[in-house]
């Protein structure tokens, strides 16, 4: 495959943001609030895709309001439409938006799979390659079919990282430590690798503690998870729901900015190309704008 995509070059060494609170504000305060985090100097927004707003909407309302800023899935799961529509979707926005489009893709887990959109949670290595090619091979005869798009894989276990590396320009990983952020890079090569790292800023342990154990909550009871944390060295006690305090520690920074930059270069020293802070705010649903002005400092460290 060619060389990096111009938009994963843009986010070689930078600092981004994932986050899935706009989602719990109105559209056009989601777009402004971008705008604000192009300001501030972070390179990228990340967002997820479950039960808020369509991945390639949401994509092109962010990134109608700003004029840098990378905006990239993290992760369009592959099951919320086919591979024509994907591929031809991202190439619209890539086109329309002077490339600053990455379309992150998942296979996601199966009770969002099967329970909220009503497909057949299909065996996921597989399920990404056939998705994958078939993109690969879909016509697109608008004027930007020939765009080539960024494209990165929510990968985890060694297969999807492999496949990330062959079927895709690198990959995005979820709820790792530095170990298994090594671990990718060897597996990726020269591919991107994106590291998305969960943050609590601040020194108060029990306020810590709650957000970490309100943030890990859901994944504690997902076997995509569970499966690459045994991996990593923890076991059935540390996946009671909510996470063991060891699992909260490993997975979820607290501190100052000093703290969280030490995190952000233990993975960047591991391997990877672009770190996006996960910053969890007093509650889920609002979004941090405080930590984000707070933390805007590190994109320049």
């Amino acid at each position: 495959m060619p060389p990096w995509p111009s938009e994963l070059e843009k986010l070689r060494g930078t600092l981004g943001l994932w986050t899935m609170t706009l989602d719990a504000v109105p559209p056009q305060r989601s777009a402004e609030t971008a705008r604000e985090i192009e300001a501030l100097g972070y390179a990228a927004l990340w967002f997820p895709e479950a039960w808020g707003r369509e991945a390639l909407t949401n994509a092109g309302l962010l990134l109608s309001t700003t004029s840098t800023l990378v905006v990239a899935s993290g992760i369009a799961n592959i099951w919320g439409r086919d591979a024509v529509a994907a591929s031809n979707g991202a190439k619209t926005l890539s086109a329309a938006y002077g490339h600053r489009f990455v379309l992150g893709l998942g296979v996601s887990h199966e009770p969002l799979v099967e329970r909220l959109r009503g497909h057949r949670y299909a065996t996921p290595l597989s399920a990404m390659r056939e998705f994958l090619l078939a993109m690969d091979a879909a016509p697109m005869l608008a004027d930007e079919g020939p765009t080539r798009v960024a494209r990165v894989l929510a990968a985890l276990g060694p297969q999807m990282l492999e496949l990330s590396a062959t079927l895709a320009d690198g990959a995005l990983s979820y709820l790792v430590t530095p170990e298994h952020t090594a671990l990718a890079r060897r597996l990726l090569d020269d591919r991107f690798l994106g590291v998305e790292q969960a943050v609590v800023l601040g020194h108060d342990r029990d306020e810590y503690l709650r957000r970490a154990h309100e943030h890990l909550e859901i994944y504690t009871g997902l076997d995509n998870y569970r499966a690459n944390w045994r991996r990593l060295g923890f076991s059935e006690d540390d996946f009671v729901r909510g996470g063991s305090e060891r699992l909260c520690e490993a997975l979820v920074v607290h501190g100052d900015e000093n703290d969280i930059l030490e995190r952000v270069n233990a993975h960047r020293e591991a391997g990877a190309d672009h770190v996006c802070l996960q910053v969890l705010g007093p509650d889920m649903a609002t979004p941090p704008l405080h930590e984000w002005r707070q933390l805007a400092g590190l994109t320049t460290a």
